[in-house]
Order: C-alpha cells, then sequence, then structure tokens
C-alpha cells in the first residue's frame, strides 16, 4: 500500500530552540493515523510542516508525490485542496451561518454553480447529522454540533487527507464518541486518510490504525494501539495510564527553587 505522507529525517524549531528532531513517519492511503504526546511536544507543528505552513530546517515532507517545503504559492495551494483541516476548536466563522461555513471552501476553490453547492453542502452537513441546523449560527449551536459543522467544512471537497488538531478538545464525554465514529466512518467513505493530533488515549485508539508517540519532539514510540497499550516504554505507559509519576515531569526543566530563592549552599 502506498504512502500518502512520508516525513523524512525532519528536524525543524524556531532558532535556537529544536521542536522536532530526527522525524520519520509514513501515513498509509486509507488508514487513520494518531500523533499523542503531551501538550508541547510538537505534534500540531506536523500538521503545520505537511500543510506547507512551516518549512524544516532539514529532512522532507512528501505529500503525495511531492516535497512540501519545495513548492512555489500555487503548486503549494494547488496540493492543499487534496487536504482538508479541522482546526483545534473548529473554529468557524462566527460571522457566517452553519451553511454559509461549510459552502466557504467550495466557494473559494472551485467554480461550482450556486445549485450544486447548495446540494453539496446538504449532503456534508446530513453526513454530519446537522442537515436541519444549515440555517443557524455558530452562536446558536452547541460546542459539540460546532465541531461537526467544521467537519463537515473539512470534507467539503473530498479531500484525499484530512488534518484533525485535537478534535476531541472541550467535548463531552457524548460528543467525543459522535466525533471519534464520524472520524472514523468518514475515512472509511471518502477513502481518505487520516491524521489525528490528540492527547485523548480512550477516543483516539478506538478509531485509530496506528499510533505514533512524540516526546521532546523525538518519537519514543509507535506501533497499533494494542502494541501502545501492551507498552512496557516509560513514557507510553506513563502516557497511556494517566499516572503520575514518570518520564514526564510536573515541574518546568531548570533550575531548583532553592537555588532561585537563594536558599542552596555554594559547594
Amino acid at each position: 500500500m502506498s504512502n500518502i505522507v512520508e516525513i523524512r529525517d525532519l528536524v525543524f524549531g524556531y532558532g535556537d530552540r529544536e521542536i522536532l528532531s530526527g522525524i520519520n513517519m509514513t501515513f498509509p492511503r486509507g488508514k487513520v493515523v494518531a500523533i499523542m504526546g503531551g501538550s508541547g511536544s510538537g505534534k500540531t507543528t506536523i500538521l503545520r510542516l505537511i500543510g506547507g505552513q512551516l518549512i524544516p530546517q532539514k529532512g522532507d515532507v512528501i505529500v503525495d508525490g511531492e516535497a512540501v517545503q519545495t513548492l512555489e504559492t500555487s503548486a503549494l495551494y494547488r496540493l492543499r485542496r487534496k487536504m482538508g483541516m479541522l482546526f483545534q476548536y473548529g473554529a468557524l466563522f462566527t460571522d457566517l451561518s452553519v451553511f454559509e461555513n461549510v459552502a466557504f471552501p467550495l466557494r473559494e476553490q472551485t467554480n461550482l454553480p450556486e445549485e450544486l453547492i447548495h446540494d453539496l453542502v446538504l449532503m456534508k452537513l446530513n453526513a454530519v447529522g446537522l442537515r436541519n441546523a444549515a440555517r443557524l449560527m455558530p452562536s446558536e449551536i452547541s460546542g459539540g454540533m460546532a465541531r461537526r459543522v467544521a467537519l463537515a467544512r473539512a470534507i467539503a471537497l473530498d479531500p484525499q487527507l484530512i488534518l484533525y488538531d485535537e478534535p476531541f478538545a472541550g467535548l463531552d464525554p457524548i460528543s467525543m464518541g459522535v466525533t471519534a465514529n464520524l472520524i472514523r466512518n468518514l475515512n472509511t467513505a471518502l477513502q481518505s486518510t487520516s491524521v489525528l493530533v490528540s492527547h485523548d488515549v480512550t477516543e483516539s485508539f478506538s478509531i485509530a490504525d496506528y499510533v505514533y508517540f512524540i516526546s521532546a519532539g523525538k518519537i519514543v514510540a509507535h506501533g497499533t494501539p494494542e502494541e501502545m497499550m501492551e507498552s512496557t516504554d516509560p513514557y507510553v505507559h506513563q502516557f497511556v495510564h494517566a499516572e503520575t509519576d514518570g518520564p514526564v515531569p510536573f515541574h518546568y526543566p531548570g533550575a531548583s527553587i532553592a537555588a532561585d530563592l537563594g536558599l542552596e549552599k555554594a559547594s
């Protein structure tokens, strides 16, 4: 099976602060792949590199056979038409109705007649169970419904690749389950590939075919959800089982509080 995304020996940082180092990942067509790790580990940065928002210092990001970092603006925009993006918390346009939010990419990226756009939008909203909410404003729907509208917008162009940035953040348990099932079912229906960035173990493991764990900008483990549940790697075990003690410290690394307060004796 071919890969729609390949990341090879990737290094990225801001100035002297390295965010990702030596990253190698593959994303097979038709699969749901989760990228997991704690806050600040570089998960969302990987999505931005795939989408061409960021350029790596070293290495390659290959999407559908094209090296993203080498593309000029017009070629990058053409490649992005093959992608859908679900932003964290949905990021709906607050001044546009539910219908107009989903119609937005169709109007921006195609020359389809309004009659066809109308039908396509209703079909996408129907797929997420919100066809009858088409005329409502984002302020008139719940957070879980807003996330589903954002998902309908992300799949408006039937993308080959769908990127999800923390799709379960801020949702109640029922909405999380609904969103997880939608991600899995839409991936199958569209025959697309889904890249899921999350720190929610239960929902991610329930729908992912493969999982990468990132810590401190490096891949520390990868495998199927079943393999990760049984992993003896200290970081993975701490993360999966939500343990307070482990390789991930509570305090940000640096000098001790005693040193900052001038209480440490000189050696």
